[in-house]
C-alpha cells in the first residue's frame, strides 16, 4: 500500500493511528514533533503525511508550510484536538498552508481510513 508519516507529540495517539493504518496494509513512520517529522520526511519519502497542529517546538502549521515548500504535491492531512472554533480555525489555516485535508480529534477509525484512502487514491 502506501508509506505514511504520522507526526504527533502524544505517543499513545501515534500508536493508535499506526495500528489503524498498518491493519489496512500501510507502512507507518512515526515522529513526535515537527522537526523530527521533517527529518523522517527526508529519510523515508512518504506518500502521505498526517500531522497534529498543536505540538511543542515546531508546530504543525510551520511543519506543513515547510513540507509544502519542499514538495507542493505532497498529500498532507492535518489533525487537531484543539476543539471549538480555535481548532476549526487552525485546521483552516493548515489547509491554507498546504494540507489537502483535515480531521478533528478524536475521530473514528473508519473516518481516518476513509480520509487516508481519499487522499492516496482519489486525489
Amino acid at each position: 500500500m502506501a508509506k505514511v508519516l504520522v507526526i504527533d507529540d502524544e505517543a499513545d495517539f501515534r500508536e493508535v493511528i499506526k495500528f489503524i493504518l498498518e491493519f489496512d496494509g500501510h507502512e507507518v513512520v512515526e515522529a513526535e514533533d515537527g522537526q523530527s517529522g521533517l527529518n523522517a520526511f527526508h529519510e523515508s519519502n512518504p506518500d502521505l503525511v498526517i500531522t497534529d497542529i498543536f505540538m511543542p517546538g515546531k508546530d504543525g502549521l510551520e511543519t506543513i508550510r515547510e513540507f509544502y515548500s519542499l514538495n507542493p504535491n505532497i498529500k498532507i492531512i492535518a489533525m487537531s484536538g484543539g476543539g471549538g472554533t480555535a481548532g476549526t480555525w487552525h485546521l483552516g489555516m493548515a489547509r491554507a498552508f498546504g494540507a489537502k485535508a483535515s480531521i478533528n480529534k478524536p475521530f473514528r477509525a473508519l473516518a481516518l481510513k476513509a480520509l487516508v484512502s481519499a487522499q492516496l487514491f482519489h486525489t
